[in-house]
């Protein structure tokens, strides 16, 4: 066994005296070490509950003939985050998680991990760090927050925020605001629309480093403890089969998981996290995937913040395995590729059938015949741009109007509530890269208040920054390269025609070649917003959105 190095032989009596002192038995060491890396915190609220699932994954350990030893991750709540400094903290916190997960593990040689995320970067920082460590592993989730209720309706978070633009457009009360205050998010659990986490969620499960569920099980069903139990299990027979994440994390697995992602209609962070995790197992993840796979993939949910339902209804409709089972169909799945039960996806999808053709559409009657996602490219965004194509309203998708410029997410959202915006303005939302924010700030404050406002049908915005995964609209995001390093989008000027063509899979600006060449030329690199401490250095180190916001040391290969 893997511990061994530091549990057998008369050099390891030091290190047995210190396990002496965490009070375990020569029994315990005798049995394969289980680190349990758990995200309990209790300021995120995807995460209150993790402490009763990390006990069960310990129990389930336990029960198997492991010894459990829990270790700890961090995780930020994007939605606290949200519009002020602390959003610069948000997409950087995936390396901190991936690079500690790493030093826990290598430095205490664990035989295998069980790893507990919920919320948006915590769940992609640990698959990074399983695919770098790449000792048995299994992922279980805190899941899903049940949908809140207002008005006999469904409702979540992306609610909540666009009731605040609604109010400051004077279209909601003050009375009525609270009450969406007091019921959006009536659970624990990670938000209950198909925002970052639960895409991610449901892709561990694509990906096959989860078991059936994990995406879906409401947090606060007895389930979802039955089922951290099974994972403490079976974590103990990969250990028994030395099934590897990168047995199981394979090129055609991160190709599933775009293919349901496509299907799902996934948060537009997933195309910043897929590269990533592939950029860990050694494939050179081209953004443009995206759009070959959309191409053939139908989108077959409408979940919130795109439509009406929310994870709870995709759990009882059969959850990811039964939309995986739709894709089939079409071929569209490849079912060879093995998962932490130590079967294929085939195998584990057999008989998983759509339970509701209303939530998860049948793949002859799919809500568009192309996926949720799509990349854009053209004079703007030479090396793309991200847009959630299934939440984008039909009159938007293909959209011509003037640039209205602005330095920071604070400036749009100000003029967006103070009136300044009109119907048929493009917002430009720069220097909020992953070098040039730094850290890439979520933009859900100004695309809940263009939608509260009432201008979701007219106006656009573009961003370097990237958004939440409870924005909607004809809201692109990514844009690459980004200001921070004289990408175009750092050269437009108040006033210039943005081009707008998703289903052409086009972003332009009404300018020639000449003109831009003569901008280029006068453009100047910025100051860095932040000097010192970690933001500095992640600023130093981050390549652009349309690689996956990976670190690199400065001047290496690229």
């Amino acid at each position: 066994m893997r511990s061994d190095t530091v549990t057998k032989g008369m050099q390891q009596a030091p290190h047995r005296s210190l396990f002496n002192a965490l009070g375990l038995t020569e029994e315990e060491l005798n049995r394969p070490l289980i680190g349990v890396v758990s995200s309990y915190n209790e300021i995120v609220p995807g995460h209150m509950n993790l402490d009763k699932i990390t006990e069960a994954v310990k129990l389930g350990v336990a029960m198997a003939g492991g010894t459990p030893i829990m270790v700890p991750a961090i995780a930020v709540c994007d939605g606290i985050a949200m519009g002020h400094i602390g959003m610069k903290y948000s997409l950087v916190t995936r390396d901190l998680i991936a690079d500690s997960t790493e030093a826990l593990a290598m430095a205490h040689q664990f035989d295998g991990l069980v790893m507990i995320p919920n919320c948006d970067k915590n769940v992609p920082g640990l698959l990074m760090a399983a695919a770098r460590v790449n000792i048995p592993t299994v992922f279980v989730s805190g899941g899903p927050m049940l949908a809140g209720h207002v008005g006999g309706k469904k409702r979540s978070l992306s609610s909540m925020f666009e009731a605040v633009g609604s109010y400051a457009a004077g279209s909601m009360s003050e009375e009525e605001v609270c009450e969406y205050e007091n019921k959006v998010c009536p659970t624990c659990g990670s938000c209950s629309g198909m925002y970052t986490a639960n895409s991610m969620n449901c892709l561990t499960e694509v990906l096959g480093m989860g078991l059936r569920g994990n995406g879906t099980i409401p947090a606060v069903y007895s389930s979802r403890i039955q089922l951290a139990k099974h994972a403490g299990m079976q974590v103990m027979e990969l250990v028994r089969q030395n099934i590897r994440p990168r047995d199981i994390m394979t090129e055609d697995a991160i190709i599933n998981a775009l293919t349901v992602d496509m299907a799902l209609g996934c948060s537009t962070n997933s195309m910043l996290h897929l590269p990533a995790i592939a950029h860990e197992i050694g494939m050179d993840f081209e953004i443009d995937y995206a759009n070959g796979i959309s191409a053939k993939t139908p989108n077959l949910c409408h979940l919130a913040p795109a439509g009406p339902t929310y994870m709870e209804d995709l759990n009882e409709a059969g959850g990811v395995y039964a939309v995986m089972n739709e894709l089939t169909k079409k071929g569209l799945i490849r079912t060879e590729c093995m998962t932490v039960t130590g079967k294929t996806i085939g195998e584990n999808i057999a008989g998983c059938v759509n339970l509701n053709p209303e939530v998860i559409r049948p793949i002859d009657n799919p809500y568009s015949e192309t996926g949720g996602l799509a990349v854009l490219k053209g004079n703007l965004a030479p090396d793309g741009s991200v847009v959630k194509r299934s939440a984008v309203v039909a009159e938007m998708l293909v959209h011509e109007g003037p640039a209205r410029i602005f330095e920071s997410d604070e400036e749009a959202t100000e003029a967006i509530k103070t009136g300044k915006i009109q119907p048929g303005d493009v917002i430009v939302i720069r220097y909020e890269g992953p070098k040039g924010g730094p850290g890439m700030r979520e933009m859900l404050n100004p695309t809940s208040a263009i939608a509260g406002y009432g201008l979701g049908s007219s106006v656009a915005l573009i961003t370097d920054g990237r958004f939440s995964g409870a924005s909607r609209g004809a809201s692109i995001g990514h844009v690459s390269p980004e200001a921070a390093v004289g990408g175009p989008i750092a050269l437009l000027e108040e006033g210039d025609i943005i081009q707008i063509n998703i289903p052409e899979l086009s972003l332009n600006v009404k300018l020639s070649e000449e003109e831009l060449a003569k901008r280029r030329e006068k453009w100047q690199p910025r100051e860095p917003k932040v000097s010192t401490g970690y933001l500095a250095r992640y600023a130093a180190m981050v390549t652009s959105g349309n690689r996956g916001a990976i670190l690199e040391i400065p001047g290496e290969n690229k």
